[in-house]
């Protein structure tokens, strides 16, 4: 059995292919590969940001490069530029702009302030992510990925774990309470991001959120909304995804739970 053929991810639930070996990269390849490379710059710029205290722009530096994530391997599959490059160069701007600019963006803002266990949950972010994208690599070619293989993911993806880790940045900036910079608290929540990347529970994937006909339109109308709430009150919009994706999480294991019974069954008939 052939392997499957790999390009840039635009998700980890979606398997490229490339096309047949080529010399150099061609100008088609080059675009979504030039889109990577600026999402590296974005979440390496967030840390500058960072180290001038400028808060909002740290974060919003690396949700700008969550966005052109998602957009780098649409784009390379829409004009057939998937490579193995382009894969590779994924994943390493994903683990600076995912694992490390957070890490230092949050340590700066909040777990300087306990200096040995505030560097150790940075470490630990940084370093789970680095791993999570390894596995991910690792998987890509195995054929027997249960999760996968029923529409879901194995533990919380990159760009949304680095979004999740700054929800007590999201409510400090919009309420002002300190409480939400106290360093234990920041410590311990990175930890727990970090440890819902690197887990093996079953995590819904933009492949299975399918809605139904009838509310499709208002689902559009919603994602125009909430387009209008990023540019007016960011920082209220991303927790309210935060949580809402947080609150959808049990939803996905019981999800997951009743599909896997249905095989199991659907075996022991045949």
């Amino acid at each position: 059995m052939s392997k499957p053929r790999i390009g840039p991810k635009a998700a980890e639930d979606e398997r490229g292919e490339t096309p047949p070996d080529r010399k150099g990269l061609t100008l088609r390849a080059m675009l979504p590969n030039a889109i990577t490379a600026a999402a590296l710059c974005a979440g390496l710029t967030g840390i500058r940001f960072a180290i001038n205290e400028q808060w909002g722009l740290a974060i919003l530096a690396v949700v700008l490069a969550g966005v052109l994530d998602g957009l780098d391997g649409r784009i390379a599959r829409l004009l057939n530029a998937q490579s193995r490059f382009g894969a590779e160069l994924d994943s390493l701007a994903d683990s600076l702009s995912f694992g490390m600019a957070p890490a230092i963006i949050l340590y700066l803002w909040a777990l300087q302030d306990l200096p040995r266990f505030g560097w150790f949950a940075s470490l630990a972010f940084a370093i789970c992510c680095a791993v999570r994208l390894a596995r991910f690599n690792a998987q890509i070619d195995v054929d027997e990925q249960p999760h996968k293989s029923a529409g879901f993911l194995t533990g919380v993806p990159a760009p949304v774990g680095a979004g999740l880790s700054f929800l007590p940045f999201y409510l400090w900036m919009e309420t002002g309470i300190e409480f939400f910079r106290d360093p234990v608290l920041v410590a311990v929540w990175v930890a727990l991001m970090a440890f819902f990347m690197i887990s093996n529970m079953a995590t819904l994937s933009w492949g299975s959120l399918r809605p139904r006909r009838g509310i499709r339109l208002g689902v559009i109308v919603f994602a125009a909304l909430a387009f209008a709430a990023l540019l007016l009150e960011p920082w209220w919009l991303l927790t309210v995804v935060s949580i809402g994706y947080l609150a959808m999480m049990p939803y996905g294991l019981i999800k997951y739970g009743r599909i896997k019974q249905q095989k199991n069954q659907s075996i022991e008939v045949k």
